[in-house]
């Protein structure tokens, strides 16, 4: 089996490549031409996989990458994915998360159309929700430039398996998290920045609402469950979600108990870091996924967390405090 991957240095396609190449897939990975290489999330296994030049604006290039490999299985991961930043690009946001969707679609359908592929959707595309929690048929009202981008993505991947008999499928994926994660999300932001406390490399935690709540589950576990999706024999659409919600408080509250601090004593609320067009509560139905697909997340949310925690205390000790200390002994030395 042959699988190609966008967005494979992002969190979701390099743990979903490991998950592949342990299948025995032949991996391959869409990476964009840059000046800077940011490989560090498959660094462990880059000579296992091969990775080849593509955009998701560029519809030449996926045409040529399609055609060459003949995958037997399409995963599109790639995306402005950073709520954020898609106000302040939401042009780029759109050509990018959601006219990405149909070039490769188009790819798919002009040179190998026998290639089953998937589409990692988003929990934002519910934005305003109309129920809780949120299944498969629920009304999508999404709150950000970044949420229409997927509703797109969401309805042009439908479109094109009512209208050419497509295998395309969406994974509508709640908040899935990560030590892989990065650094701008607010649950890595959270403890990474626990972690430099922790290490005495920072005082203060700027937070904006406290209040809002997401499902959050593991990354792992989220990428085994859209691979699940490809090996159905009808194609379909699948909500992926803990059915679980913890607001930003917890997550706090989780991350400085990780590191044995009181989280009251470090945050600050900057009403800066406050969206827009705040998304307030999101929590997922994954029933249809656990009957069909056989699905259960595996990780806990306090297990999620203090994972993170203690790979960023690894990291800023490794990263930050090494260097210093090195330093301190130089000049010791002297």
């Amino acid at each position: 089996m042959q699988a190609l991957i966008t967005g494979i240095t992002g969190q979701d396609g390099s743990y979903l490549a490991e998950f592949l190449l342990g299948k025995g897939y032949k991996v391959y990975g869409l990476i964009r031409r840059s000046s800077v290489e940011k490989f560090e999330r498959i660094a462990s296994f880059m000579d296992d996989i091969e990775l080849v030049e593509g955009d998701l604006t560029d519809q030449s290039s996926l045409d040529g990458v399609i055609s060459a490999i003949k995958p037997d299985e399409v995963y599109n991961m790639a995306a402005q994915s950073f709520v954020p930043v898609s106000y302040s690009q939401p042009v780029l946001t759109g050509e990018v998360t959601g006219l990405g969707v149909i070039r490769i679609l188009e790819a798919i359908r002009k040179h190998h159309p026998r290639a089953k592929f998937l589409q990692a959707s988003s929990s934002e595309m519910f934005g305003k929700v109309r129920e809780t929690p949120q299944t498969e048929k629920t009304p999508f009202h999404p709150r950000s430039p970044y949420g229409v981008a997927k509703v797109f993505g969401y309805h042009i991947t439908v479109n094109y398996r009512e209208s050419y008999g497509m295998f395309a499928c969406s994974a509508i994926g709640f908040n899935h998290e990560s030590p892989r994660r990065g650094l701008q999300f607010v649950t890595r932001k959270v403890t990474y920045q626990v972690a430099r406390i922790k290490c005495g490399l920072s005082k203060k935690l700027p937070m904006g609402n406290l209040e809002a709540k997401r499902d959050w589950g593991f990354a792992g576990d989220y990428v085994r469950a859209m691979w699940m999706i490809l090996q159905q024999s009808e194609p379909e659409d699948f909500v992926l979600a803990t059915g679980k919600t913890h607001s930003v408080r917890e997550l706090l509250a989780a991350a400085f108990k990780a590191a044995d601090l009181n989280w009251q004593d470090y945050v600050d609320i900057d009403p800066k870091l406050i969206r827009p067009a705040e998304v307030d509560d999101l929590c997922g139905d994954a029933t249809k996924a656990r009957g069909k697909l056989g699905w259960v997340p595996e990780i806990s949310f306090e297990e999620l967390i203090k994972m993170m925690v203690e790979a960023d205390l690894e990291l800023v000790r490794r990263v930050e405090m090494g260097p210093r200390l090195q330093t301190r002994t130089l000049t010791i030395s002297r």
